[in-house]
């Protein structure tokens, strides 16, 4: 199939092209920059210019594909919002080119989970409606089988961790970096799910292929890492001591990532290995932590 991929060059993405090519796709990468067309390159796809602000070219890249792979996220938390409502138009564009096709829409998505519950594939998305976290995007999406596409939600657990990674792992490493002290909100009991970035990459690939429209895939290799032993994993890592902070602290001491560090998600992704044949064989996150994945960030 030609598979047209938003983020094809990020962070998840670049672990997922080389998965679609083996399993003989051809991949076309969005690509908003040089930059970006040069990584794709090197990875093997092919590049289509554009980027989440020009939904013509995604409609564009979508109507000469086989099938819609959306990883790309505006990633800009002081303005969130924003980012969710660029999500939705882009979601909405994909699902109106792509209406009556039949063909797949594949979207990132998060973890949301209760405390003391385990999130499962079966659940029903938090996020709901233009106002919600990523537009809920989700839900959009899912309700598009309706009209003739075929939706697989994506949800990444927390934590895609891996080396170069520079998402929350790499923000709390560095947080701690400068802080001087690595620090967990509270008694340190909430927890994160977490997967490899090359365990995530995999999974996609194996949804393109396996999972029929309407299917929700949970990316989770752990279903819960706490918050505490990651402190005392990023303390060692950066050679800071670990401490409690405050809840009521949580926003000053970690900036905008204090209204996610601290709350508890656990996710299981039971029902996706078994529909997929998938089983995560990368690291895990303390492991990774404990091999030097996070080192360029611990030094500055």
């Amino acid at each position: 199939m030609r598979v047209f991929v938003t983020g094809a060059s990020g962070w998840i993405g670049s672990a997922t092209v080389p998965h679609l090519l083996a399993a003989g796709h051809e991949v076309v990468g969005l690509a908003r920059s040089d930059a970006s067309a040069d990584r794709l390159a090197v990875l093997g796809a092919a590049a289509h210019r554009g980027s989440l602000d020009d939904l013509e070219s995604l409609r564009a890249g979508a109507r000469q594909a086989d099938a819609v792979i959306h990883l790309a996220f505006k990633h800009d938390f002081s303005d969130y919002a924003g980012a969710g409502r660029t999500e939705r138009a882009v979601v909405q564009a994909f699902v109106d080119e792509l209406a009556g096709t039949g063909r797949s829409l594949l979207l990132a998505s998060g973890l949301a989970g209760a405390p003391g519950r385990v999130l499962t594939e079966r659940d029903a998305s938090a996020f709901s409606g233009p106002d919600a976290p990523r537009g809920g995007s989700e839900g959009l999406a899912l309700d598009a089988a309706a009209r003739g596409v075929a939706p697989v939600a994506l949800r990444f657990a927390a934590t895609v961790h891996g080396v170069g990674d520079h998402g929350f792992v790499a923000q709390l490493v560095r947080i701690a970096r400068e802080r001087g002290v690595s620090g967990y909100v509270g008694d340190g009991t909430s927890r994160w799910p977490a997967v490899h970035v090359g365990d995530a990459g995999r999974v996609v690939a194996l949804a393109l292929d396996k999972a029929p429209g309407g299917t929700v895939v949970h990316a989770v290799g752990e279903e819960g890492v706490r918050h505490r032993e990651m402190a005392e994993a990023i303390g060692r890592v950066v050679g800071v001591p670990v401490a409690s902070v405050d809840p009521a602290d949580a926003a000053e001491h970690f900036g905008w990532l204090g209204g996610f560090w601290g709350m508890d998600a656990v996710a299981s992704s039971e029902l996706t290995r078994e529909l997929l044949g998938w089983e995560p064989a990368g690291p895990t996150l303390l492991e990774d932590l404990a091999a030097g994945a996070y080192d360029h960030v611990a030094r500055g």
